[in-house]
């Protein structure tokens, strides 16, 4: 059973400048390193363990040229760390995953320092780049950074979202291929729309998958938008864990972030369902942090607007201070949210509902 850790997440992006840029400005990314070839450009930032690598084609012939005619840019690799890449890649393809590349050792350039590395399919056009090095990701860069205020953390977990009838098949593949295990599962009904969603999580614990499938038996939502824009498959949203959701939200909105607003009145009726711990009503409330608990303890998470073209791909901030579920309480309101961006009313900057 492999214990997969996330060694990096890679993007490809029309405009490596302007992409690093907004990392570095408004997420407060530091730059660790660059990386390029004939038919690439690639920057890697990070901020505590979270490393990103941003990846700009010089060439059609780069995988990154395809992808972005396609989809524009996003999430197109998330990369997992493994003691041992020739056999977790072996029980993967034994377990019906489709290889991209066989193993192979690499020199010492960015992201992976010297390593073996080989990759599968994961879904859509999202690879696993499997990564067998002796450098950790466990720890800050060398510069020590840690992005101050802000303060991100790690990365909680990746929503996916799936076309429909695919939700089945593809937490079987994790399970069988990965060694991947399914932790939680719920049909949620929003209004006359509904999705199902399954989480599957690694058997370290360290690399979770919220993945996602439309219900067609309901109306199309935001599920069904994301799929028709990214034409297919895709990582919806990344959660980044904070130890302090407010602090870490005041601080990005400073740089620049967005958030979705929340409905006053949810925060009207807040107070009678959690006896709040850590945070106060009126700071939540402020910001658009939302709270929820389970038999752990309690959670607050927000997510971000949209900034991509096609309003498809976004992020999350979660903190959790015991909790372990995924704010079951919260999904209408996150989701309720998320529809009121998708529908125009709930632009950045517009008066709260």
């Amino acid at each position: 059973m492999q214990n997969f850790e996330t060694e990096y997440v890679e993007m490809y992006v029309e405009n490596l400048e302007e992409a690093a840029f907004g990392w570095v400005e408004k997420y407060a990314f530091a730059v660790s390193g660059t990386s390029r070839s004939a038919d690439h450009r690639s920057v890697t930032l990070r901020q505590g363990p979270i490393k990103l690598v941003l990846t700009e084609p010089t060439s059609d012939r780069h995988p990154a040229a395809a992808y972005l005619q396609t989809h524009g840019d996003g999430v197109a690799d998330i990369a997992l760390r493994t003691p041992d890449v020739t056999a977790a890649f072996e029980a993967a393809v034994r377990g019906g995953a489709v290889a991209v590349r066989e193993p192979a050792r690499l020199t010492g350039t960015e992201p992976h320092g010297p390593a073996v590395t080989a990759a599968v399919i994961g879904f859509g056009d999202v690879v696993h780049t499997l990564v067998q090095s002796d450098e950790t990701t466990a720890a800050p860069d060398a510069n020590g950074h840690r992005g101050g205020d802000v303060g991100l953390l790690g990365i909680d977990h990746f929503a996916v979202c799936l076309s429909g009838g695919d939700l089945g098949p593809t937490v079987a593949l994790y399970e069988r291929a990965l060694g991947f295990r399914q932790i939680f599962e719920e049909h949620i009904v929003v209004g006359a729309q509904a999705m199902n969603s399954i989480v599957v999580q690694s058997a370290s614990g360290a690399v979770t998958l919220t993945l996602i499938e439309p219900d067609g038996s309901a109306d199309p939502g935001q599920i069904d938008d994301f799929l028709k824009e990214h034409h297919g498959a895709g990582i919806q949203h990344i959660a980044f864990t904070s130890d302090d959701a407010v602090r870490s939200v005041q601080a990005l909105s400073r740089r620049g972030v967005e958030f979705l607003q929340t409905p006053g009145a949810y925060y009207d009726m807040l107070g009678e369902r959690i006896a709040l711990e850590t945070h106060k009503l009126d700071d939540l409330r402020a910001t658009n942090v939302l709270a929820d608990e389970d038999h752990g303890g309690q959670m607050f998470q927000i997510f971000t607007a949209s900034a991509h073209p096609r309003r498809t791909i976004f992020f999350e901030i979660i903190e959790r201070q015991g909790a372990q579920t995924f704010g079951n309480s919260n999904i209408k309101a996150l989701y309720g949210a998320v529809e009121l961006e998708r529908t125009g009313q709930n632009e950045p900057g517009a008066a709260r509902r």
